[in-house]
């Protein structure tokens, strides 16, 4: 009798959002499958409907040490192989100053400079697996996995510290795995800590990047499926129409209104100028005969009050529409969206006509619609930059763009006003066309059927037998 267990491994929000929220769970019940999610979040999935497990994530404090130092050392190798000192700019400095974090840091430095190039950087994947199988984690893992025997494990996320041990676990029992890269942006990164039997891409262009990065790697076993986060765009059921839309969040049904996406601190720490800067322009616009509004939409994961005096002093213009997204712990992968927050996201996008962000990947939810985005490329005025805007739009996933015009450069503050206005009065075209081809190259289409794209391969995966290792 075949086995139709399949095990869902959520370790954070995202996974959430993209697996547990959307059409994947229906379509694969559909075929017959039992979907279990692993569920590490602190989100009870039992409340609609679905099979989960609770198993507390535990991962070894060294398992950690070991991952920064492989990420460390693979990105000096990414600068040494491709002759690019870009990759340098993705490494963070560690945070604290106590003992405790000065040896830490040590240990790291210390492994990094011990293990270089190609064959340093798998020497440090292996340490680090090699740690983690000690764990209490491992076992609990690997006792779960032995007494369920599922047919396929499937991880959504191919970063998190606690998705090793499952993974470990799963291919120590035989068990076949996959992994999902989960954004458009984390291979140049080298945030890949999951050794899978099966990795599922977004496009050609990423599973391309996946095999100049790990050459070790079979084509064949890279799936290019989509990503499930843009299939609500084509729910009409799931969008607010826009007298509802209006009603709900108190706007005025006479303003056309636009989306101010923000960022998170560290990728744009000065987002709150930028959003004022916005205001400043619909307010000029406004006072020439105009009715804008501006619609400001947070990054899930940016729960600061740095946005506090902008939006109290532009309350004539600005609506703040929080994403529903709650803080269940410190950490950024404690930060976990409702379900509600698919049919949100996509009515504001439906009720807005542009989007106005620093380098977003909200481009794309926009193309969707297909309407414009516009990208702030300048760094504030009168104060020092933390982060100049120059190395955002050097970083490797924008040299995927088809050229400039894919989406509407605002190169500086004053361009503000008359990019809204030729977007306004339909002056700008160009972006949009640009913008779908710059869509369809980093996400297979239709962007509708990538659940489905994952069933259908679940669905063939006895026939991929001589791939699993």
């Amino acid at each position: 009798m075949k086995n139709n267990k399949i095990f869902v491994l959520i370790p954070d929000g995202v996974g959430l959002k993209n697996f547990a929220y959307g059409s994947f769970p229906e379509i694969g019940k559909q075929l017959g499958y039992d979907i279990i999610f692993w569920n590490q979040t602190s989100k009870d999935l039992s409340e609609q409907g679905l099979k989960q497990i609770k198993l507390k994530p535990e991962p070894r404090a060294v398992t950690d040490l070991y991952k920064r130092a492989k990420i460390e050392s693979e990105l000096n190798h990414f600068t040494s192989k491709f002759n690019d000192p870009v990759y340098q700019t993705y490494k963070f400095p560690s945070s604290g100053n106590g003992l405790k974090t000065r040896l830490k840091n040590s240990f790291v430095r210390m492994m990094v400079n011990m293990h270089s190039g190609e064959k340093g950087v798998k020497h440090l994947q292996k340490r680090m697996e090699e740690a983690e199988r000690k764990s209490k984690y491992y076992t609990q893992c690997f006792d779960l996995l032995q007494r369920e025997q599922p047919e396929f494990l499937f991880c959504t996320n191919q970063r998190p510290l606690t998705a090793i041990a499952p993974v470990l676990a799963a291919r120590d029992l035989g068990v076949p795995t996959g992994c999902f890269i989960f954004s458009w942006d984390n291979l140049p990164k080298a945030t890949k800590v999951v050794d899978a039997d099966f990795y599922f891409v977004w496009s050609d262009h990423m599973k391309q990047e996946l095999l100049k990065y790990y050459p070790h790697i079979l084509a064949e076993k890279v799936i290019i499926t989509g990503t499930p986060q843009f299939e609500v765009h084509f729910d009409r059921q799931k969008r607010l129409e826009r007298e509802e839309f209006i009603n709900r969040f108190r706007l005025e049904s006479s303003r056309k209104y636009l989306c101010f996406s923000g960022d998170d601190i560290t990728t744009s720490p000065h987002d709150e100028v930028y959003l004022e800067d916005t205001a400043q322009a619909v307010e000029s616009l406004n006072s020439k005969g105009y009715d804008i509004g501006i619609i400001f939409r947070r990054s899930p994961v940016d729960h600061s009050g740095r946005y506090d005096d902008i939006l109290e002093n532009y309350k004539h213009i600005i609506t703040e529409i929080k994403p529903e997204w709650y803080k269940a712990g410190e950490a950024w992968n404690e930060i976990l969206p409702e379900e509600e927050d698919l049919k949100l996201q996509t009515s504001i996008i439906s009720n807005t006509f542009m989007v106005i962000n620093l380098g977003s990947s909200m481009v794309f939810d926009y193309a969707s619609y297909k309407k414009p985005c516009a990208f702030i490329n300048y760094d504030p005025e009168g104060k020092r930059a933390v982060k100049d805007v120059a190395i955002i739009y050097d970083y490797v996933h924008f040299r995927s763009m088809p050229g400039r015009d894919a989406v509407i450069w605002i190169d500086n503050k004053d361009e503000i006003s008359g990019v809204i206005k030729k977007v306004l009065d339909k002056e700008i075209e160009f972006p949009v066309e640009n913008a779908l081809k710059w869509f369809e190259k980093i996400n297979l289409q239709p962007a509708e059927k990538a659940s489905e794209r994952f069933w259908e391969f679940i669905s063939n995966l006895s026939s991929r037998q001589d791939l699993i290792s």
